[in-house]
C-alpha cells in the first residue's frame, strides 16, 4: 500500500484525493495545509491525518509519497524536503519559477533515487488523449500549424492572492493559464521550441500580466500560436491543430473534431467526468512510475515550459524575438536567450 500526503488543500486538492480512493493500493494518509479547516475539508471524507505544517507531515505521517499543490515558488523548497526524506513527488505545474529551481529538483530527487513527476494535466484529460490518437494514426499526416487560444479571468478578487505575486506565482497568466497551452501545443507540436516572439498586457491595476500572446516557432519547423485573455466575451479553451490531410479542434467545451475532405466527425463528446477522469489517470501515471515505469510527461518537458513562458516574459520586455539555447544548459532565463538576428 502507498501512503499518499498532499501539501496545499485548494480545490485541485479534491481531485487528487479522489483519485487516490479510486486505486486500490493507494490510501491518501495525511493533507497539510496552512489553513486547518481546509486541510480537514480534504481529509475527512478519506480519514486522512491533517497538518499545518509540511516538515511535520513528512516526519511523522510515515508516507510514501507526496502531492506538492502550492503556490509555484513554494515547490523547490518542498520537493527538496520530500527528497530528503525519501519521497516520491507528485508537484503540480509549473514545476518551478525559474530554470534554475528546476535543475535543482531534477537533480535532488536523482540523488535521492526517488521518482519527480510534473503534473502537466493536459496530457491526460479525455479530450486531449483523443486528439492524441488521432494524430498517432497517422490519417492526417503530420502536423503543419497550431493555434491554442485560452480564456481567463485575472481581475482582482477572482482568485487568491497568491497568483498577483511575480515572486511567488513566477508571473501571471502566461505562466498560469498560458503554462497549459504550451504544454499541449509543444506535446502535439512534437517538438521543443527554437524561438519566439511575445506580447503581454498588464491590465485591471494588477502587478503581473493578465493576457499575453506567444508565437513560435518549434525545432521541427511547425508553427504555435497561443493566446490568452482575461475577462473575454465567452469562455474559450481550444486548441486547433493543422495537419497536412485535415484539422483536429479540441476542447473541454464541444469535445474532440476532426475535419478531413470537407467532412466532420466528433471523437470525443464532452463529459462531466472528464477533469476528475484526468486527474485519475495522472496519478495512475504516477504510481506506474514508483513501480519502475516511465512517466507520461519528462521532466525535461515541465522543465522547457517554464524556460519558454520565461523568454516569452523576456521576448515582451525586449520588443524582439528570441532564440532559445538548444543546448539546455543555461541555469537563468537571460542566460537561455539571445536575440534572433
Amino acid at each position: 500500500m502507498i501512503r499518499l500526503g498532499i501539501i496545499g488543500a485548494g480545490a485541485v486538492a479534491h481531485f487528487h484525493a479522489e483519485s487516490a480512493g479510486r486505486i486500490s493500493n493507494v490510501q491518501l494518509a495525511a493533507v497539510c495545509d496552512l489553513r486547518q479547516e481546509a486541510a480537514e475539508g480534504v481529509a475527512s471524507h478519506w480519514a486522512a491525518q491533517v497538518y499545518t505544517d509540511y516538515a511535520a507531515m513528512f516526519r511523522e505521517a510515515g508516507l510514501d509519497a507526496v502531492i506538492i499543490n502550492t503556490p509555484h515558488a513554494l515547490h523547490l523548497e518542498m520537493v527538496l524536503a520530500a527528497a530528503e526524506h525519501g519521497l516520491h513527488v507528485l508537484v503540480e505545474k509549473p514545476m518551478a519559477t525559474t530554470v534554475a529551481d528546476c535543475e535543482r529538483m531534477i537533480q535532488a530527487c536523482r540523488d535521492a533515487g526517488v521518482a519527480l513527476v510534473i503534473g502537466q494535466i493536459q496530457h491526460f484529460l479525455p479530450e486531449k488523449l483523443a486528439a492524441e490518437d488521432v494524430l498517432a494514426g497517422g490519417e492526417l499526416g503530420r502536423v503543419l500549424m497550431i493555434r491554442d487560444y485560452r480564456t481567463t479571468d485575472y481581475r482582482p478578487g477572482t482568485r487568491p492572492e497568491w497568483f498577483f505575486s511575480e515572486a511567488m506565482a513566477g508571473g501571471g497568466a502566461l505562466m498560469n493559464i498560458g503554462g497549459h497551452c504550451l504544454d499541449r501545443s509543444l506535446w502535439f507540436g512534437g517538438a521543443p521550441v527554437e524561438s519566439l516572439h511575445a506580447s503581454t498586457l498588464k491590465r485591471f491595476g494588477v502587478p503581473v500580466e493578465t493576457d499575453g500572446t506567444i508565437s513560435l516557432m518549434l525545432r521541427n519547423g511547425v508553427h504555435v500560436s497561443v493566446v490568452v485573455v482575461s475577462d473575454a466575451t465567452q469562455r474559450m479553451d481550444e486548441v486547433l491543430i493543422v495537419c497536412e490531410h485535415g484539422t483536429i479542434s479540441c476542447s473541454p467545451h464541444h469535445g474532440t473534431l476532426v475535419r478531413s475532405n470537407g467532412t466532420t466527425r466528433t471523437v470525443w463528446e464532452p463529459q462531466p467526468e472528464d477533469i476528475q477522469e484526468g486527474f485519475y489517470l495522472q496519478l495512475r501515471d504516477f504510481i506506474k512510475v514508483l513501480d519502475g515505469g516511465t512517466p507520461k510527461v519528462s521532466v525535461e518537458h515541465a522543465r522547457h515550459i517554464v524556460e519558454v513562458v520565461l523568454a516569452s516574459y523576456e521576448a515582451a520586455k525586449r520588443g524582439n524575438p528570441v532564440a532559445l539555447d538548444p543546448s539546455g544548459d543555461a541555469t537563468r532565463a537571460e542566460r537561455v536567450l539571445s536575440e534572433v538576428p
